[in-house]
């Protein structure tokens, strides 16, 4: 499966040149289903992932849910837990095991994206007094703390909630607001390390996703003019952020009566929830007077932090009709109470039966197994039910429960999970740190798949996130085993040859948005750049840089055939002898450069590297 791909980059080897762009040609399908072999190797006869790795640390040991065994385990934790293993995390998840190192990164202070994008703006502002800052600047703060930052728990865990509760700003009604965009990813920082109903209601109130699905400024029914509250958040509520479609059991498996499914919900409880979800609206300084209601200003005044402070109540536009939904009922009013309704509603939601398995199983699927067991639900839903103090929703200990299990430690054909774009970029300049001439990281919009990732944070085409959470690969290996995929719903012939142009021009000219004059330095370069040296040092000796590169990039993962390809690359492409006088030492390095470059290419583009094990 391997050798597909590298047919497609034989260009690599050439001596003296620059990369050659690879065209997208059919068998580049053939690789997306070499991905899918990657994730499922049981699915064939042939040995496992576990079964051909090169490790040079050792090999692999038991499974311990406590510490790892090497530096192996501890680097394969931290490609869950973070955006990718550094040497110094690695070290301290050696000295501290797993848990005692969650609890350091759960103690750290979170770093404001909101302050970052606010600093950005106001120096935007001295330079051109009508200029500001915009998205750019949430995806420069994205990129600085996911590579960089010190809290990595924290930002991954906001990552993957962002995929959960998902505002995408290709609305422009989010995508006009890029400070509140901002502020969206610290408030799921802050509420997602307290408890899911907090986290709830939190999103709920959050002015972008009442923008995003239409519950800011929804009124109650109105029998002359037709007006019915707007159902939308509330079906979302329920089919995406808590109860989901059909009942499950604690395990996370469907609960079936007379061998069928039982839907969690129906119209009539959407019909309910919506008028719950009425009267809520911008927080205003005159609120609840009506125009603050409808405009968000009374006066002309109006709450500059208003597109990212919680929604308040108008109880004039909220429903007094009985609502019922999810076996709860409130009766009918003779004075609107929007905050109790809104009180009864997310309690029920947030203590449904469901919510458990529903949300432990996804943050499963993000971070750490496409395809958890259904034991491994069960436990980390029966930390959901309970820390062990009686709390619910502790989202802390939830993301400890998963990072901890037994079953994240395991390596054979059906754990993993296909690593999505973001993650693949993140891991390669984690593992080969870049330095930002600019101090922005500017990695800037990936959302084009033949050029970039085909994926930027925040912008997902729905509220359906980027892709599914059930999605099967038709025709796949995957499929064939009855096993989901997700992330492979962003595969096709154009994304897969996509990602092998963006990283080798990456790693030929740096990655990000390309700089001019940067203060009084003409750089004309990307903003990104890595010191190649330590790596070209090894060129020489193609056993050796293909050794450096899998550690770095496969923690000790690689098979026996990905190596050999490897070596075999780095060594066909000619080094010519330094002369005496020193004179062709650029046609040296240059060689050099190319070594290294295949290498890290071919490995880049391996189902070893896009399938996270």
């Amino acid at each position: 499966m391997l050798g597909d791909a590298v047919n497609q980059e034989r260009a690599l080897k050439q001596n003296h040149t620059k990369f050659m762009p690879l065209k997208r040609s059919p068998p580049f399908i053939r690789l997306s289903m070499g991905l899918a072999l990657a994730f499922c190797a049981a699915c064939g006869s042939g040995p496992s992932l576990a079964q051909s790795v090169i490790s040079p640390i050792g090999p692999i040991n038991p499974p311990s849910a406590k510490r790892p065994a090497n530096a192996l385990e501890a680097a394969r934790f931290l490609t869950q837990a973070t955006f990718g293993p550094t040497g110094s995390d690695t070290d301290l998840v050696m000295k501290y095991g797993y848990a005692g190192w969650l609890d350091l990164q759960f103690a750290l202070p979170a770093v404001s994206h909101r302050a970052y994008w606010e600093a950005a703006d106001a120096a935007i502002k001295l330079v051109t007094p009508t200029a500001s800052a915009n998205q750019e600047q949430v995806w420069e703060s994205f990129w600085q703390q996911a590579l960089n930052g010190p809290d990595q728990v924290r930002q991954r865990a906001v990552f993957a909630l962002s995929q959960i509760f998902v505002i995408s700003a290709l609305d422009g009604a989010v995508g006009n607001e890029p400070r509140a965009m901002a502020a969206w990813l610290d408030m799921l920082g802050d509420k997602g390390f307290t408890t899911y109903r907090q986290l709830l209601e939190a999103v709920a109130m959050h002015p972008l996703m009442g923008r995003y699905l239409s519950h800011l400024r929804n009124q109650k029914a109105d029998l002359v003019t037709g007006r019915v509250p707007d159902q939308n958040f509330a079906r979302e509520s329920m089919q995406l952020f808590s109860v989901g479609l059909v009942r499950l059991n604690p395990d996370g498996t469907p609960l079936l009566v007379n061998g069928r499914p039982v839907e969690t919900y129906g119209p009539d409880d959407v019909g309910g929830l919506a008028r719950v979800f009425t009267g809520f609206s911008w927080a205003c300084p005159a609120a609840p007077v009506d125009n603050c209601f409808l405009n968000g200003s009374s006066g002309g005044v109006s709450d500059p932090d208003r597109a990212f402070k919680p929604m308040v109540a108008y109880p004039k536009y909220h429903s007094t009709e009985v609502k019922s939904f999810l076996g709860a009922t409130i009766p009918a009013q003779a004075v609107a109470d929007p905050a109790g309704d809104l009180r009864i509603a997310l309690d029920t939601l947030a203590n449904h039966p469901n919510v458990a398995p529903f949300i432990s199983r996804q943050l499963i699927q993000r971070l750490v197994s496409s395809n958890p067991s259904p034991a491994y639900v069960l436990a980390v839903a029966t930390v959901f039910n309970d820390n062990g103090a009686g709390v619910r929703g502790d989202m802390k200990s939830v993301f400890k429960a998963i990072y901890t299990h037994p079953d994240a430690r395991l390596l054979n054909s059906t754990t993993g999970k296909l690593r999505e774009p973001a993650l693949r970029l993140s891991a390669y300049l984690r593992a080969f740190p870049h330095r930002s001439d600019t101090g922005r990281w500017r990695v800037g919009n990936t959302d084009n798949a033949a050029t970039s990732l085909g994926q930027t944070p925040l912008r997902a085409p729905s509220v359906f996130n980027f892709y599914r959470p059930g999605y099967v690969a038709p025709g796949s290996v995957t499929s064939a085993a009855g096993l989901v995929a997700p992330e492979m719903q962003l595969l096709n012939e154009t994304s897969v040859s996509g990602w092998v142009n963006y990283m080798r021009d990456n790693l030929t000219a740096g990655v990000g948005a390309f700089n001019g004059t940067v203060g009084t330095v003409v750089l004309n370069r990307r903003d990104m750049q890595r010191d190649w040296q330590p790596e070209m040092a090894l060129a020489a000796q193609p056993e050796a840089l293909a050794d450096r590169v899998l550690q770095k990039l496969l923690y000790g993962q690689a098979s026996t055939a990905l190596r050999s390809e490897l070596i075999r690359n780095i060594g066909s492409v000619a080094v010519p002898p330094l002369d005496a006088t020193g004179s062709n030492q650029a046609a040296v390095n240059s060689a050099l450069r190319n070594r290294v470059n295949a290498a890290l290419l071919l490995t880049l583009a391996a189902p070893e590297f896009l399938a996270q094990k």
